[in-house]
């Protein structure tokens, strides 16, 4: 499917439903439309209106713009979520990524030393040598799963080991990743909101519960003891914020590695060109966040006023959310968008959103996904997918570019 084919089923007045499977699987098509068609666009999730930005400059100015919120309490009134939700996933959501300052700015000077360059820097030669302990174990296999063999144990032992989960733990808290990563989908999300949820919110308490009992040097006992002006954390937002730094830590780094790794091998070219010159792995997770990123969209954001853009106006409550994969593809800001590039300069992708809310977890995702892909592409440097492109299944979450699996071939 091309843009121009679109416009023979496509108006700037028909809802574009982003739980269609034919808009997951072509979204790059249609986000070439919208930019062209219809730079604002009423989208659905579910029965929830939204409207579509998908041009860089709108994008960026929205993250930045004080009249879009995201607490869509303080505009509509009533609850910050659009539905109500269980307690258990409340404490999931409802945390600093939905609040606005001077709300999220105390939430966020709480944790933010936690993620400091300074600080993840010194776990560079760990991760190294899990990425290779990761490797040896499919060691003479001819293929394997990338995701759940490498590019998942790789962000959940970091941040395992940041927050401070114990050994004895450790087994539950995998359990409460997967949860989180794969469970919002299809049917098993009725069961991940009704039984695993909760048995992950448990598991959180007992881990708040050692670290008041045993203090150690991690983020957990930072965050109970870490004071911002005489504030401290509620139980609750303890709560919330390990859920969201586990989330921060790991979900955009799986998806990362993998989408990259799909990247460079339909790019032998730019494979090739990684493997001659090292110093280049850098620039290419720039560039793979921005070509092939996971992260197409932020969470939703509430116009707290009527706003009108390119003739259309946004009514004040109105759910908004900027398209980022289609800001990275725009003409406007970026030279031949199509055209795969590791050593592209200058970068202003918004693979990780941009403003107050940029993402926690930025550095350590662009940390750990540099030593994997370097570790990886030095060990197999023939790496090549197990089965064709065609083959590989996208998942179905707004918002999101990610695969089911992504089997590799394993041939040195």
């Amino acid at each position: 499917m091309t843009a121009t084919s679109l416009t023979s089923h496509l108006d700037p007045g028909k809802p574009l439903n982003l739980n269609d499977w034919d808009f997951v699987n072509n979204k790059y098509e249609y986000y070439k439309w919208l930019r062209e068609y219809s730079p604002v666009h009423v989208g659905k999730v579910s029965v929830i209106k939204i409207y579509l930005l998908s041009r860089y400059e709108d994008c960026l100015s929205l993250m930045k713009d004080p009249r879009f919120l995201r607490n869509r309490s303080t505009i509509t009134g009533g609850g910050k979520f659009p539905f109500p939700l269980p307690k258990s996933m409340s404490l999931v959501a409802d945390s600093m990524i939905i609040e606005d300052d001077p709300e999220h700015k105390r939430l966020r000077n709480l944790v933010q030393k936690a993620f400091a360059p300074k600080v993840l820097r010194g776990m560079e030669e760990s991760i190294e040598a899990m990425t290779h302990e990761l490797l040896d174990a499919v060691e003479g296999q001819d293929s394997f799963e990338l995701k759940q063999a490498y590019a998942l144990p790789i962000p959940v032992n970091v941040i395992g080991r940041l927050v401070g989960v114990s050994q004895d733990l450790m087994p539950r808290f995998r359990d409460s990743i997967r949860y989180l990563s794969e469970g919002f989908s299809g049917w098993s999300m009725l069961r991940t909101v009704a039984f695993d949820i909760p048995k992950a919110v448990k598991l959180v308490r007992e881990m708040i519960a050692e670290k008041r009992a045993n203090p150690a040097d991690d983020i957990l006992t930072g965050l109970i003891e870490a004071e911002e002006e005489g504030d401290r954390l509620s139980e609750n937002e303890l709560i919330s914020m390990i859920f969201l730094l586990i989330i921060a830590g790991f979900e955009t780094t799986v998806h990362l590695i993998s989408n990259g790794v799909i990247a460079l091998t339909q790019h032998p070219e730019q494979m090739a060109r990684l493997r001659s010159d090292p110093e280049l792995y850098g620039s290419a997770v720039e560039e793979i966040l921005r070509f092939n990123g996971p992260l197409h969209g932020t969470k939703m954001t509430y116009a707290r006023e009527d706003i009108e853009l390119h003739g259309v106006t946004i009514p004040k409550g109105a759910s908004v959310m900027p398209l980022l994969g289609a800001a990275n593809h725009d003409p406007e800001v970026f030279a031949n968008p199509e055209v795969f590039d590791i050593a592209r300069t200058p970068n202003r992708h918004l693979g990780f959103s941009q403003g107050n809310h940029f993402c926690l977890g930025a550095f350590l995702a662009r940390m750990e996904t540099k030593i994997a892909l370097k570790t990886l592409i030095e060990r197999y440097p023939n790496l090549q997918l197990a089965v064709p492109i065609e083959e590989l299944k996208l998942q179905k979450l707004p918002g999101w570019h990610r695969y089911q699996e992504v089997h590799v071939s394993a041939v040195r």
